[in-house]
């Protein structure tokens, strides 16, 4: 399945036909674009907020049909061997459909490039020569910036063509990264795109391991459920949630390169602070316990203590009358707002309405006939309103979760049998705060206002949720996150392998059971497109370790020498030698990450800076001039580099808590690499990567 370069400039050269066809598409894209530039809207709005809705409507039409330079608008064609959707009779003429990443069409309306996700693009991902789906020849296209300079052709039908590895495939999976994190729409492999198109009705969860696209396959089912179902998700909403703000600085560009400029993201940390500032820190043992899905229970019990069992009768006076309601009346309808698992604040919105209809009930006894308004009247009424406040008062969520952590006794009531005393001396407050607003809040503390918040309203769903590296969560912010899409659905991304808090999930079926979508699909991905066959080969010797029973990452490329581990002397030269490795690394093309322990960060960053070299941050956007990022082993998941220089791997493990999450932190900083890894230690490295077991390295 040879790439066909450029050979002739005749206008019967396949190339030079494909790039008209580009030319051709590129100018349609913009017609369609002036055509919505051209719209008037003057005569056909009622009123000044239909006018901002509609005008709304066309900015973002517009801004979708930007027609970004150096990304292709097409990057494959199907040849079928009968029309689409007719019936295959002998001779019919088969049709041809260029593939991209948008819609776009001449001006008589017909396709000349077909959306990646509409139904007739999916034989371009899922067709083989066991199931050819009636394409008879799948071309795909090789660019350089925006120019279409190769082109590559398999015969799908065709018995004499022997089956081989798409080489343009290949050399677009080992692009070098430069700049936010790419789309892989051109490269979607099969059992990715089953993932991808699955429906929007129910909770899919993706278990993969480093560089099987599992982040891209999330982003990109979002675009596809947006396309199939863009009324629904316009109305609900949808949501991207990422570990950290450079992680989803680093995948912003994903979803505006396929045309979908609405979805938002955010951290966990974003979705439960609104209102709370967080200004302090939790001891790993502390946030372990206040992260235990125990503590909703604990909650629970905290907020309906605050109801108290009614002892006296209401009278309500209206005129000459007096009407009244009995204690054991009152006793009767707070018993039965408890029964049916209200929430606090809708049982305490209803409350005075039970007592009103009580009321209206005697009135009519009487021979009144009140109506609706004379019974909001009587909710309303001064002795209606003492009652409801003895009996079901407001309730302030964050005063609650103060006093739990702040007033021992208090803490006990509700957490008998929940919690240790141990475990309640943990997250106690050794200095109790004063008010809501001085109290030094901790991002656990956070969580467990957003859940006592909820257990007074409802926590307003969305239509679908995306939850990037998931492993990582508490089973508390399972439980918040999965109040954002109760009655949606989500995507669940992440690899339990690469777990590297002290509460991280053991299981997908425990975090699914928190996030509440036990019945979600699990599916697994094993294929590995980004990391070399050498470097996951390596990082894998600590599965065993890690994520016992886990199956280890098959990656489909070899790239022989994309290993090298170093061993210097003693720790005096371990700077100038990775100052060495990175100077190595920056005469090759693409980006470089000097990834290292979070304590070693400092010493590299003036090491670095005394030889001259400009470094970023992570999250700050690479470019051809600024290629070399400076990255804590502590925000390096998710992020991906040509070349990776790893600082001292036994730091990295020393710079957890504990050897498991040591070494998982670890096994993160291996796997960040596309093509090439060096590894540079003066320490001991873990015994699971010990020299002996390096053949060849």
């Amino acid at each position: 399945m040879p790439a066909h370069e450029h050979e002739s400039d005749t206008t019967t050269d396949p190339l030079d036909r494909e790039r008209a066809h580009l030319t051709a598409s590129r100018s349609a894209l913009r017609a369609m674009r002036e055509d919505a530039q051209a719209l008037d809207i003057r005569d056909v709005t009622a009123n000044w907020v239909n006018a901002a809705v509609l005008q709304a409507q066309i900015d973002e039409r517009i801004k979708s049909l930007a027609d970004l330079a150096h990304t292709p608008l097409f990057f494959g064609r199907l040849d079928y061997q009968h029309a689409v959707g007719a019936e295959q009779a002998e001779g019919a003429e088969g049709e041809q459909f260029y593939i991209g990443r948008r819609h776009v069409h001449d001006a008589d309306g017909d396709p000349m490039v077909i959306d990646w996700r509409a139904p007739v693009s999916q034989p371009f991902y899922r067709a083989s020569r066991k199931d050819p789906q009636d394409v008879g020849r799948r071309r795909r296209f090789g660019y350089t910036g925006g120019e279409l300079t190769a082109y590559e052709d398999e015969h799908l039908t065709d018995p004499a063509e022997a089956e081989q590895t798409s080489k343009l495939l290949q050399a677009e999976i080992e692009r070098p990264r430069v700049g936010p994190m790419r789309d892989i729409v051109a490269t979607i492999q099969p059992e990715q795109d089953e993932i991808v198109r699955s429906g929007l009705g129910g909770t899919v969860c993706v278990q993969g391991g480093p560089g099987t696209g599992k982040t891209a396959v999330g982003l990109h089912r979002v675009a596809y459920l947006l396309y199939a179902h863009r009324e629904r998700l316009a109305r609900t909403g949808t949501l991207v949630i990422g570990p950290n703000r450079s992680f989803l600085h680093y995948i912003e560009q994903v979803l505006p390169a396929l045309g979908e400029l609405e979805v938002k993201q955010a951290t966990v940390d974003d979705l439960v602070t609104a209102g709370i500032e967080v200004r302090g820190t939790d001891s790993a043992a502390a946030a372990v316990v206040k992260g235990d899905a125990r503590m909703a229970q604990v909650l629970r019990r905290a907020i309906r203590s605050h109801v108290t069992p009614p002892t006296e009768p209401v009278m309500v006076v209206r005129g000459s009358r007096r009407w009244r309601v009995p204690a054991y009346e009152l006793e009767e309808i707070v018993a039965e707002l408890l029964a049916r698992d209200m929430r606090y604040g809708a049982a305490h919105e209803a409350l005075p309405q039970r007592i009103a209809h009580s009321v209206l009930v005697r009135m009519e006894e009487a021979g009144e006939a009140p109506d609706d308004r004379v019974q909001n009247a009587v909710a309303r009424n001064p002795a209606v309103k003492a009652a409801v406040k003895a009996i079901w008062p407001a309730v302030e969520p964050a005063k609650v979760v103060l006093r739990l952590l702040s007033d021992a006794e208090f803490l006990a009531g509700h957490a008998a049998g929940l919690l240790t005393e141990d475990e309640q001396k943990t997250i106690l407050w050794s200095r109790p705060a004063r008010s809501v607003k001085s109290a030094k809040w901790s991002a656990a503390d956070a969580v467990l206002i957003d859940e006592a918040s909820d257990l007074v309203a409802r926590t307003h769903s969305l239509g679908h949720v995306v939850l990037d590296e998931a492993q990582d969560l508490s089973p508390m912010q399972y439980r918040a996150v999965g109040r954002r899409c109760t009655t949606g659905s989500a995507t669940v991304l992440g690899d339990l392998a690469q777990g590297t808090t002290p509460w991280s999930t053991e299981s997908w079926a425990q975090a699914l059971h928190h996030l509440g979508k036990p019945d979600a699909v699990v599916e697994e991905l094993t294929a590995g497109f980004r990391v070399p066959r050498e470097v996951i080969a390596y990082a894998s010797r600590l599965l065993p370790e890690i994520s016992p029973g886990l199956a280890a990452v098959e990656s489909v490329r070899e790239s022989p020498g994309s290993l090298e581990v170093r061993q210097v002397a003693g720790p005096a030269d371990l700077d100038a030698a990775v100052l060495a490795a990175c100077e190595e690394s920056l005469t090759r093309e693409g980006s470089i990450g000097l990834i290292a322990a979070d304590a070693r960060v400092p010493a590299l960053a003036d090491a670095l800076t005394a030889a001259g070299h400009a470094y970023l941050s992570p999250g700050e956007e690479t470019t051809a001039e600024s290629r070399l990022t400076l990255v804590p082993a502590s925000l390096a998941k998710g992020l991906e580099y040509d070349y990776v220089v790893l600082d001292e791997p036994a730091a990295v493990v020393d710079g957890e808590p504990d050897e498991r999450t040591g070494l998982r932190r670890l096994y993160v900083a291996l796997t960040r690499a596309v093509s090439g890894l060096t590894v540079v230690h003066a320490a001991g490295l873990p015994g699971e990567l010990a020299p002996a077991s390096l053949s060849g390295v």
